[in-house]
């Protein structure tokens, strides 16, 4: 793996988490947790229950991770990640809805809640739709002004957080190649998604010291890394997370959640 001589700084490791429901369990949650410093709790609406909704918020504080709300659309045949004709009052009461439900069992258990992240579609749309955006910020707002929003790097979302005064956290990706303009290449396109964890890693590294992340040919693109995120449905998320964590440190860079020293 190619070392990036660079000025050190810190960054958070987040996974998203229960993201199972009923008898259903997806994704690597027990394994990643050793790796990640926050976690994006799904909240009932394209995936958890509130069995699940507790389970996981009670792994993420033995573990000392931050915890965060990952609502998403009521779409659970599609997962969240189709998008659908919504208005802003009804994303409002969504996110208020999703992120009270999370919020009351981590109470519950003696912990705060520390951050917002929209899921799948949801997340794509408050990038490029102002209403979207508002109303998810706005319904943050309503829950706890202390909350961080975590927004894809150089996006709507990121900007309208700043307008009212939210805490945010600018969010890249380890296992993606990206456009030119800093959006995520296609899936679809040739090179798109890291299949190799070193390759992973060295992103990430790059990211997180340099502010640079790769097109599917190589080409350097800027983005700001306060927060990466490592997906945790894949059969070898786990196996990324550990590499991405190892290079990560032996470059010197500190791993930590947004807000916390």
């Amino acid at each position: 793996m190619v070392n990036i001589d660079t000025d050190k700084r810190a960054v958070d490791l987040n996974c998203d988490f229960g993201e199972g429901y009923g008898s259903y369990s997806f994704g690597q949650d027990t394994e990643l947790l050793p790796y990640i410093t926050s976690v994006n709790i799904a909240c009932g609406f394209h995936a958890g229950d509130p069995h699940t909704m507790h389970a996981a918020v009670k792994q993420a504080l033995s573990a000392g991770a931050a915890i965060g709300a990952h609502p998403g659309l009521p779409d659970r045949l599609g997962f969240g990640r189709r998008e659908m004709q919504v208005t802003a009052a009804e994303v409002y009461d969504f996110v208020l809805y999703q992120v009270g439900a999370l919020q009351a069992f981590v109470r519950a258990l003696g912990g705060e809640m520390a951050h917002l992240k929209p899921h799948g579609a949801l997340y794509h749309m408050a990038n490029r739709d102002k209403a979207v955006s508002e109303a998810i910020v706005k319904a943050a707002l309503a829950v706890d002004e202390r909350l961080i929003i975590y927004g894809q790097s150089g996006s709507l979302l990121l900007d309208t957080a700043k307008q009212y005064g939210l805490p945010s956290a600018s969010e890249v990706f380890a296992d993606r190649a990206y456009e030119p303009d800093g959006s995520l290449a296609p899936r679809g396109k040739q090179g798109a998604v890291l299949h190799d964890a070193d390759q992973a890693a060295t992103q990430a590294v790059a990211m997180a010291a340099k502010g640079i992340a790769f097109t599917p040919e190589g080409a350097p693109v800027n983005v700001q890394a306060d927060t990466i995120c490592l997906h945790g449905d894949g059969s070898r998320a786990a196996l990324f997370a550990s590499r991405i964590r190892e290079a990560l440190i032996q470059e010197g860079i500190t791993l930590r959640a947004p807000g916390k020293a």
